[in-house]
């Protein structure tokens, strides 16, 4: 059998080692060196090398199990993230992957002894939502970037303002259904009583409404009257029955173009009133930091925004302290005064007007408001939103 035959046991371990995978106990994390078999990892343990790096970690062992530590909990946690997303899944799925990778940190070098304390770990540090079952632990990320937190907020707005036009556009319908009823109700025939104020005035019929109440008519009368008469009592009723038609028709065409016309007044109305942009600051205006990543010292401070910067950028000026900082729009929000005061509206078809707050209700986390400039002054606005409203500096 040749030297390089298939079977042969260094073409045998030559494999193994290309592919990646060996046994764990024949591996030193300290020296990050993977052996072959027994004897190799007996020789490594022996060797100089490995002795120093003994002397090392014996000087602290704690920093080395942190450092490996975090550096398992880390690599775990980005596999998680960009394998399965925010998907539930078994963590013994993730763990055989995450050491398919031949450069990985080993558990047995971490402050974890079993893949069950680790899994333990992740759900008491709330990286991970675990639960156990009957068929082990299952592990589901939580992503709290704010990239993600803020396209969720935006997808959410979307969808409340999506069903909202809906409502609205329902209740539009409801109330033109509700006009029509009302002007068919208005077109009801109204019936009086047949008088005659002079004998020689002539007799007319509408024959309009059917052919069988006509024939009774006209029999009734050809007994006494002449053919001269029957004559002038048809040409009567035609001309009286056309003039009735074309006054009717007249009306329905400008009943039409009348509800036509307020139906596009009132579409386009609803247009300017729901009008909204995914910018909102505007100057002079009071808001409050939501963002932590400024520290205790700003959070939940309130501030005046001075200047605008490229529609989604603002500069404020602390109230407290008078720091000036410059801030992103996401890291910001309205704030809502108490009922009469003044305010400025900073989204939707009323933007850039003042107003005072008349109430506020906390169900449906709105606001009702008087506008007072603009060529709308004195309207009252029901249903604006807190994020489109904000309370004014200096008042």
């Amino acid at each position: 059998m040749g030297k390089s035959d298939f079977l042969t046991p260094k073409a045998i371990a030559n494999r193994i080692k290309s592919k990646g995978l060996q046994k764990l106990r024949w591996y030193c994390q300290m020296c990050q060196k993977q052996c072959r078999d027994e004897n190799g990892f007996k020789c490594h343990c022996m060797s100089e090398s490995h002795q120093r790096q003994l002397l090392l970690a014996s000087e602290n062992p704690q920093q080395f199990m942190d450092y490996f530590s975090e550096e398992f909990r880390n690599d775990f946690l980005e596999l998680l993230r960009r394998r399965f997303g925010t998907k539930r899944v078994h963590n013994n799925i993730v763990y055989n992957e995450y050491i398919s990778h031949r450069e990985h940190i080993h558990m047995n070098a971490t402050q974890w002894e079993t893949l069950t304390d680790f899994t333990k770990w992740l759900g008491r540090e709330g990286l991970c939502k675990v639960d156990e079952t009957p068929k082990g632990w299952y592990i589901q990320y939580i992503d709290r970037d704010p990239e993600t937190i803020r396209r969720q907020l935006e997808l959410e707005k979307k969808k409340k303002q999506d069903l909202d036009d809906e409502e609205k556009t329902a209740k539009f319908i409801e109330e033109q259904v509700r006009r029509g009823l009302e002007g068919k109700e208005q077109e009801a025939p109204v019936f009086t009583e047949l008088s005659r104020e002079n004998d020689e005035e002539k007799v007319t019929f509408n024959l309009s409404k059917g052919a069988c109440s006509s024939g009774v008519a006209t029999s009734s009368q050809s007994s006494s009257l002449g053919p001269s008469a029957l004559k002038m009592i048809g040409s009567a009723a035609s001309v009286k029955r056309k003039e009735s038609s074309h006054s009717s028709a007249q009306s329905k065409e400008k009943k039409k173009k009348k509800s036509a016309l307020d139906e596009i007044m009132e579409i386009e109305e609803e247009k300017k009133r729901t009008a909204r942009t995914d910018y909102w600051l505007q100057p002079e205006i009071i808001v409050k930091i939501i963002t932590k990543k400024l520290g205790e010292k700003y959070h939940k401070k309130k501030g005046i925004v001075k200047e605008v910067i490229d529609k989604y950028t603002a500069v404020v000026k602390m109230i407290d302290s008078g720091d000036k900082l410059k801030l992103d729009q996401t890291h910001l929000e309205t704030v809502i005064p108490a009922p009469g005061k003044r305010i400025l509206v900073l989204n939707g078809g009323y933007r850039g007007n003042e107003g005072t707050l008349e109430s506020i209700n906390e169900k449906t986390f709105s606001a009702t408001i008087v506008i007072e400039t603009g060529p709308l002054k004195g309207r009252r606005v029901e249903g604006i939103q807190y994020e489109d409203i904000s309370k004014l500096a200096g008042v």
